[in-house]
């Protein structure tokens, strides 16, 4: 790992969800009445979310240094993981003997249209990419995958996703990596087991979780469901009720 030369943690799997959990129940939390009867159970908490990634902030700059960073958030699924993302590691500088400066911008994919990914995808927004060249770039976004690759350490390019079967990543870092950015690091909020990705593990993983479609803090279906703390997974009345 980049800024350590003790032997690091593996946070390549985070929070593992094995298939066979049951998830809680949603009378258990409180969740909007407009969604009453369009969701199986609440995978994740709100709470866990947030304490999960208050950590990942400390195991990333602990790891790479108080380097300063332009944040670019993958809108509309990213927003979410990429606030709280942010809060945390500006605490974190707030406390420590060294500011770290961050820039946010932000661009949109297109990706999926009601669960399936499509075939296409879009890359919306966004400034001259070519002043990230040489940057210390943190990009957060909603589902993604990428192919690993090492470069230098000076400066560094953060990742922030949810990793899904890899084609909107390859997308993003095709239009990207031509400016050069030193290195290159992913963090994802969620890692989804599905045989149609092609292996990659980030960095920095907030939870392992089931091949399932799920929604909430931010993840939509449809444009439903970013008003959801928890993350949920839908089921079949949801799905058919908010198709387009």
């Amino acid at each position: 790992m980049a800024g350590s030369s003790e032997e690091a943690p593996d946070y390549g799997r985070g929070v593992v969800i094995m298939d066979s959990w049951p998830g809680y129940d949603l009378d258990l939390f409180t969740y909007p009445q407009h969604y009453y009867g369009d969701l199986d159970y609440v995978l994740i908490p709100h709470g866990i979310i947030v304490d999960r990634i208050e950590r990942l902030a400390k195991d990333i700059l602990k790891d790479i240094g108080y380097c300063d960073i332009v944040i670019l958030c993958v809108l509309k699924g990213g927003y979410k993981f990429c606030a709280d993302l942010v809060e945390h590691l500006k605490n974190i500088s707030r406390n420590s003997d060294r500011f770290v400066s961050m820039k946010v911008d932000f661009i949109r994919l297109k990706s999926y249209r009601n669960d399936q990914s499509m075939g296409e995808m879009q890359i919306i927004g966004g400034h001259d990419l070519s002043t990230l060249a040489g940057k210390n770039v943190l990009i957060v976004e909603n589902q993604a995958f990428l192919q690993k690759r090492k470069l230098a350490q000076q400066n560094h390019m953060y990742i922030i996703d949810v990793v899904g079967t890899g084609k909107t990543m390859k997308v993003l870092l095709s239009s990207i990596k031509k400016y050069k950015p030193n290195m290159i690091k992913v963090a994802s909020l969620l890692v989804k087991r599905t045989p149609r990705s092609d292996g990659f593990r980030p960095d920095y993983v907030g939870f392992e979780i089931p091949n399932l479609f799920v929604v909430g803090y931010a993840l939509d279906y449809n444009e439903y469901f970013r008003d959801l703390n928890h993350i949920c997974v839908i089921n079949e009345h949801g799905k058919e009720k908010y198709r387009v």
